[in-house]
C-alpha cells in the first residue's frame, strides 16, 4: 500500500499514479483526494489575483474579468466536490495548513508536470501575457482542439490523476457512505457548480466529470459541457482566447476542428502588480513592505487563512445545520480578501516603482 506525506512540495501524486492499480486502497483513495484538494487549492489565488488587477475601463477588460469570475467559481465549486467526495468516505479535509498550500512561486502539487510545460511554475502576479499563458498550462488538455482535430480523449496528468480516482471510486463503491456532506445551490455559477450528496458512485462520476471537463473541455467540443451561459468555454480556451486575442472558431466540420480565427480580442489592461517572491514581499531585500503595505497583506492573509479554517470545520461537522455557519463564514472571508488586495495594487514596489505590490495568500495558523 501506497502512502504519501502531506506536503505540497512531495511527488505525492506521482508516487500515488505509479501504484498498481489493483492495489489501490481505501487509504490510497483518501490519499488521493487530500492532493486533489492540494490541487483545487492552488490554482485559487494565481486566478484571483489576474481578476483583481483587471481594469475593466474597457470591453475587453470587462469580459476577460467576467469569464475569470465564472473560472474562479467553478475552481471553488471543485474545491467543494473533492472535499465531498473525500468525506463521503470517512477522510477528512485538511485545508488550514500551511503543509497544503502552494509556497509560490512553485509547480503544481505532487509533482504534476504538466506535458505541455513539465517546467511550470505557478505564481502570484497581475494578468498579463505570461501570466494568461501560466492558466492555460494549468488547464490544458494534451491534444487541444483548437489544434487537431477531435480524436480518442487523452488528459493532461491532472486528468489522468481523477481518472484513477474515479477508478478506485468504482473498486470501493461499498465505501460511499454520504456522511459529512455538505450542499450549496450555486446554479446561477453554472451548471455543475452546486454542491450535491455523494452517496452512489453514479454521484461521484458526476463530480469528477464536471471537475475534467469544466477545465478541459471534451475530445468533441471546447464548450463548457457545465455552463452558467449559453456558449461558455471550458477553461482553457477561455484563457488561449485572451491570450491569443482572437475568438475561437470552428473552422471545419469533419473532422470537426477549431481556431483562433474569429472576432479579434484587445488584451486587457491591467493593475502592474509584481510577482510575490518566494515566502513573500518581505522575503526579497527590494520590496520589503512598509508599515502601510504589510497592514494590507496581513488583512488579507488572515482572511484567507479564517477562511480555510472555516471551510475545515465545515467539513468536519456531522449535521448540515452545523456545518452552514462555517460554510457562511467561510464566504463571508472569501469576499474580504478582495479590499486589501485592491488596496495593495496601487502600492508601487520601493524597487521597482512601475511595479505595484499584491495579495500573498500566506497561512496564518491563529487568523
Amino acid at each position: 500500500m501506497t502512502t504519501v506525506e502531506l506536503d505540497y512540495s512531495s511527488d505525492g501524486i506521482v508516487r500515488l499514479l505509479r501504484t498498481p492499480p489493483e492495489q489501490r486502497s481505501l487509504p490510497w483513495l483518501k490519499d488521493a483526494l487530500q492532493q486533489a484538494i492540494m490541487l483545487e487549492l492552488a490554482t485559487l489565488p494565481p486566478y484571483l489575483c489576474g481578476m483583481w488587477s483587471l481594469l475593466q475601463d474597457t470591453d475587453s477588460g470587462k469580459a476577460a474579468a467576467a469569464a475569470i469570475r465564472v473560472i474562479v467559481f467553478d475552481e471553488m465549486s471543485h474545491l467543494g466536490h473533492v472535499c465531498n467526495l473525500l468525506t463521503t468516505i470517512g477522510g477528512s479535509p485538511r485545508l488550514a495548513d500551511e503543509s497544503v498550500l502552494a509556497p509560490y512561486p512553485c509547480p503544481l502539487p505532487g509533482g504534476v508536470r504538466p506535458e505541455i510545460n513539465p517546467d511550470l511554475e505557478v505564481y502570484l502576479g497581475g494578468l498579463t501575457k505570461d501570466s494568461v499563458e501560466m492558466y492555460s498550462q494549468i488547464e490544458a488538455p494534451e491534444e487541444p482542439l483548437a489544434q487537431f482535430a477531435a480524436a480518442e480523449e487523452t488528459f493532461t496528468s491532472i486528468g489522468a490523476f481523477y481518472t484513477a480516482i474515479l477508478e478506485a471510486f468504482r473498486v470501493h463503491q461499498g465505501e460511499i457512505r454520504g456522511t459529512r456532506q455538505l450542499t450549496r445551490s450555486m446554479g446561477h455559477h453554472g451548471e455543475g457548480n452546486s454542491l450535491f450528496l455523494i452517496r452512489t458512485f453514479a454521484d461521484v462520476e458526476q463530480a469528477i466529470t464536471v471537475i475534467k471537463e469544466q477545465g478541459e473541455g471534451t475530445d468533441k467540443t471546447p464548450d463548457n459541457p457545465f455552463p452558467g451561459h449559453a456558449g461558455e468555454l471550458s477553461h482553457y480556451y477561455v484563457f488561449r482566447e485572451i491570450f491569443r486575442g482572437r475568438k475561437l472558431k470552428k473552422i471545419q466540420e469533419t473532422p470537426p476542428k477549431w481556431d483562433f480565427q474569429g472576432d479579434p480580442i484587445p488584451f486587457p489592461n491591467a493593475r502592474p502588480m509584481g510577482r510575490v517572491p518566494k515566502g513573500g514581499w518581505a522575503n526579497d531585500p527590494g520590496t520589503v513592505p512598509d508599515a502601510a503595505v504589510q497592514a494590507e497583506l496581513d488583512k488579507g492573509n488572515t482572511a484567507f487563512s479564517a477562511m480555510l479554517h472555516a471551510l475545515e470545520k465545515a467539513w468536519e461537522q456531522d449535521r448540515p445545520e452545523d456545518a452552514d455557519p462555517h460554510m457562511d463564514d467561510a464566504i463571508g472571508h472569501m469576499f474580504a480578501l478582495k479590499g486589501p488586495a485592491l488596496k495593495l495594487m496601487d502600492m508601487p514596489l520601493p524597487n521597482d516603482p512601475a511595479k505595484r505590490y499584491g495579495p500573498e495568500f500566506r497561512f496564518v495558523a491563529t487568523p
